[in-house]
């Protein structure tokens, strides 16, 4: 009996809607066009979080970083006092470390890079080419080659750097450094290739060496952090919590990318709460067009309206009609934006949208939208909760009608 006064209900919501069809398309609309424009909006926001958390990861940080206890309170001042060894199985790495894809140490330095008659300061990281060619995959070589083991004196410029002194390929360069019992020492290399990353600073700063040399220069075994990279960036929690037991005595930190990627954490802040606008935006218009629909609809059937209370309907009947009105347009207007946004954002996708270098950025790049699960559930909830909350005033109108002076009305 309840599940047909329920279709009863449903079909009778319909005929309304259908009967002031201009004014439900427009409504309808209003949904579909502010869902579109969050779907599309929080799409493309996505692949910015999802190609910047890749690229960071790729070209600096790796999923988990290993260094040695205190080595991210103290080791800027003295990093040489903070080594690991060269083999990352006496820290407790375990080869089979599920998802694990490479394993490559880094040695941090920093001094003076002389070319000629310029000089310029710069921060280093001595790696193992072969292994770190496996974890930098975002590294983009814009002029000459990257590093190579067998090149023991090949040196990588960040583009910035390489800039700033009129470096190219081919130029020979001097290093300058303290060692690690406070002399100074100087190694010359030639400059094998120029690079660039997702980050400018880290461009206008940073040089790579085989770690072989960057010993040399600072006269030192061992390298200052582990980096290790999955095949997966989801399990990387997993991963960490593994290591933790595995290296729980070995007196080194575990840090995961997400605690060292600092310009990727704001921009999500930042672009998070500029989505979260927009949503409430589009709320608001979404509320104000239903209220507006459905406050109309009353005004118009307020013979019919005293007519059905007249015959036995209760005001709650009355209300949940006028609730369930809206509510099915929320329904038919939310299903409907998310399967156009849906495919607005495939056929863009397909295109690429050309973006200028953003602040922080050297170059630009080709954006896609990417729609989660997350957010088009996001954007159906907004249809729904938004339309549900436009259509209370309305039907409570309804509902407290006076059934005399209703039936007066029309005449």
């Amino acid at each position: 009996m309840m599940q047909v006064r329920w279709l009863t209900t449903l079909q009778l919501c319909g005929r309304n809607l259908f009967r002031h069809g201009r004014r439900s398309l427009l409504a309808l609309g209003t949904i579909v066009g502010g869902l579109v424009a969050f779907l599309l909006a929080g799409g493309f926001i996505q692949w910015i979080f999802l190609d910047m958390r890749e690229a960071t990861i790729h070209s600096q940080l790796g999923h988990i970083q290993i260094v040695k206890q205190g080595y991210f309170k103290e080791g800027v001042s003295d990093p040489y006092a903070f080594l690991l060894p060269g083999d990352p199985s006496r820290i407790g790495v375990p080869a089979d470390l599920p998802g694990l894809r490479a394993v490559s140490p880094r040695l941090s330095f920093s001094g003076m890079l002389s070319r000629g008659e310029e000089t310029l300061s710069f921060l280093g990281e001595g790696v193992d080419p072969a292994r770190e060619a496996l974890i930098s995959t975002r590294v983009n070589i814009v002029a000459g080659q990257n590093l190579s083991a067998d090149d023991a004196k090949g040196i990588l410029v960040g583009e910035g750097l390489a800039a700033n002194l009129g470096i190219k390929p081919g130029d020979t360069i001097v290093l300058l450094a303290n060692t690690a019992r406070g002399g100074i020492n100087a190694v010359e290399g030639q400059v094998r290739g120029v690079f660039a990353t997702i980050t400018k600073a880290y461009d206008d700063n940073f040089l790579r060496v085989p770690i072989g040399m960057a010993r040399e220069l600072v006269r030192v075994e061992g390298a200052t952090s582990w980096v290790l990279l999955l095949d997966d960036t989801a399990k990387t929690d997993t991963a960490l919590a593994q290591l933790r037991n595995t290296t729980r005595n070995a007196g080194v930190e575990l840090s995961p990318w997400y605690e060292q990627a600092d310009f990727y954490n704001k921009t999500v802040t930042l672009f998070s709460r500029q989505v979260d606008v927009v949503k409430l935006i589009i709320a608001v218009i979404i509320v104000l067009s239903i209220s507006n629909t459905l406050t109309m609809s009353v005004l118009e059937r307020t013979s019919e309206i005293g007519t059905i209370m007249a015959l036995g309907t209760r005001r709650v009947g009355v209300l949940g009609q006028f609730l369930t009105e809206g509510l099915l347009l929320g329904i038919v207007g939310g299903l409907l934006g998310v399967l156009l946004g849906w495919l607005l954002a495939w056929g863009i996708s397909q295109i690429g949208i050309p973006m200028p270098p953003p602040p922080g950025m050297a170059r630009g790049y080709i954006g896609q939208i990417r729609l989660t699960p997350a957010l088009m559930s996001d954007a159906l909830f907004t249809a729904l909760l938004t339309t549900l909350a436009a259509s209370l005033y309305p039907a409570w109108k309804a509902s407290r009608m006076n059934i005399v002076d209703a039936l007066r009305h029309s005449r």
